[in-house]
């Protein structure tokens, strides 16, 4: 995988439903996961823990934290980024902006890990050193509605920190498939 965490920095994901990121955001959290404990905070009540394991997240280091009050969420990411290597994290709609400064200090100051995925929106600029924006999501054996998928590649928009914006085209879960030639591979690992 071409994208990975870093201790001290924000990994923000940001598309609509179906793009893929998700599974994106926990194919990130796989390799911190052989190292220490990693932790999931799921906004929708839709995180299916059979996914993380199929992403590469060891069963025994995951922790699932369940909470749809958004007045709350943030004391929850907070506290997990306090005692976990990485976290993901739903961003509830409506967030302020302050508070998801606040979470991005934190991440800096406690050498964690964080992976923020909006609900919807985006986040405020100079929070995520890498922002992964979902594109657009490609089927392939289906042809004309007849025959059997194969895979599912999702074409991703990268930009951040002293990095300009490339396309990367990625497997379902996150292995890199190509870079345009002009285009460096970026070097986030």
């Amino acid at each position: 995988m071409v994208l990975s965490v870093q201790a001290g920095r924000v990994i923000g994901l940001v598309g609509m439903p179906g793009m893929g990121l998700t599974r994106v955001g926990l194919s990130l959290l796989a390799e911190a996961s052989r190292i220490a404990p990693v932790a999931y905070v799921d906004v929708r009540g839709w995180f299916h823990p059979p996914a993380a394991w199929e992403a590469g997240i060891d069963p025994e280091r995951l922790v699932v934290v369940r909470n749809r009050d958004r007045l709350q969420w943030s004391r929850v990411t907070a506290a997990l980024l306090e005692g976990m290597a990485a976290v993901y994290a739903e961003v509830p709609d409506r967030v302020p902006d302050q508070i998801l400064r606040r979470l991005a200090a934190l991440t800096r100051s406690r050498r964690a890990a964080l992976v923020l995925r909006p609900l919807s929106g985006d986040l405020p600029s100079g929070v995520a050193y890498l922002r992964v924006r979902g594109r657009e999501v490609v089927w392939d054996g289906a042809d004309d509605g007849h025959g059997r998928l194969l895979r599912r590649r999702l074409i991703l928009e990268v930009s951040g920190k002293n990095l300009p914006e490339q396309v990367i085209e990625v497997e379902d879960d996150g292995t890199l498939l190509s870079v345009p030639r002009s285009m460096p591979v970026p070097s986030v690992g």
